[in-house]
């Protein structure tokens, strides 16, 4: 890669690794796998920096590898390790932590889905995809991610059910 292409690419991670990295991170529910799976799609990319040019479309290149990427990941996968505990978490109590209560409680119940459902979960409410982007990018039918995203949902429920109290989920 010759200087100028370096520098833009070195810029383009500067700008953006931190978004990468949050999408990663819903994707995987681990950080050093997330880590992982942002420095495989940006090494992908810097092979091709020099044929991408437009920025919205080297965004799209590298989130669309970390895409196939963790689906590859998780069709590897030959048993799928679940977390689960003895006793739900605590409800969350009124007052200033409600948020902070509410993300753990949201990241404890995204830890305890398999790969798949997750990664549909993020690509539909966090990327704001719809099912036909979904289903072009994961290689699958339009009713197959929309019933992955409803029994996603629906185990989401089931694992949280303090969830229930929130608008979105009911």
């Amino acid at each position: 890669m010759d200087p100028g292409f370096a520098a833009n690419f070195r810029q383009f991670v500067i700008d953006r690794s931190g978004a990468l990295f949050r999408t990663a991170y819903l994707l995987t529910g681990d950080r050093h796998a997330a880590e992982d799976l942002v420095q495989s799609a940006l090494a992908k990319t810097a092979a091709r920096w020099r044929g991408l040019r437009d920025p919205a479309a080297i965004e799209g290149y590298v989130r669309r590898a970390m895409y196939h990427e963790q689906v590859s990941r998780w069709r590897r996968r030959s048993k799928i390790v679940e977390l689960s505990t003895a006793e739900q978490p605590d409800v969350p109590r009124d007052g200033h932590a409600d948020s902070a209560d509410l993300r753990l409680t949201m990241r404890a119940a995204l830890a305890r889905l398999t790969p798949r459902q997750r990664t549909m979960l993020v690509l539909r409410y966090f990327e704001d995809m719809s099912e036909t982007e979904i289903a072009r990018l994961l290689g699958v039918r339009v009713g197959s991610v929309r019933s992955q995203i409803y029994r996603s949902l629906e185990r989401l429920k089931q694992s949280a059910p303090e969830l229930s109290t929130v608008r979105e989920f009911r």
